[in-house]
């Protein structure tokens, strides 16, 4: 299901299968490889001598086994990656769609299984995420998935501070986890 910008969902045939699994230090690892074009490039990960020797994110084995997974195409390729950060009683998505597969019109189902699989962990927590003001492609794919702008504000960055939104899951009425 994909929804519009009118919060009404739609169904798109033929949505490729994904699937969620823990992250294994070998995707960790792949994830360090990706290279995003500008300006995405911002999204690039350090060397994962780097992540690993400073236990940066997904370089740390215990924080990748408690909040990291990835994403599989029905051929077992990577797809993209996901983390579920927890807020008190928000879980914030971070999350990567893997660069060869921008722009094949991926990013509203990979966003919307990530939010299922978010509430099915967790189903009294609130689904969020952040988004630089500036990335309208990955907006555009986050509001088809039923994520609705809720709050807008600065956030630091390496390069200076950069407008944000937080955008919030509206699964208008989806029946999560229940076959």
């Amino acid at each position: 299901m994909i929804y519009d910008n009118h919060n009404t969902f739609y169904y798109k045939p033929n949505q490729p299968v994904m699937t969620i699994h823990a992250m294994s230090e070998v995707h960790a690892r792949s994830l360090c490889d990706w290279r995003y074009e500008p300006p995405w490039d911002s999204y690039n990960w350090p060397a994962w001598e780097n992540m690993k020797k400073d236990a940066i994110e997904f370089g740390d084995p215990v924080l990748r086994a408690s909040q990291y997974a990835v994403v599989l195409d029905k051929h077992q390729s990577l797809v993209g990656y996901v983390q579920f950060f927890p807020m008190g009683n928000v879980t914030r998505l971070g999350l990567g769609l893997h660069p060869e597969r921008i722009g094949q019109g991926l990013g509203s189902h990979f966003v919307h299984t990530l939010a299922l699989e978010a509430l099915r962990r967790c189903p009294d927590h609130e689904i969020d995420l952040e988004v630089a003001s500036w990335n309208i492609r990955a907006i555009r794919a986050y509001e088809r998935a039923g994520f609705r702008i809720e709050d807008t504000y600065l956030r630091p960055s390496p390069s200076g501070e950069i407008e944000c939104h937080c955008m919030v899951f509206h699964p208008a009425g989806l029946s999560v986890g229940k076959d």
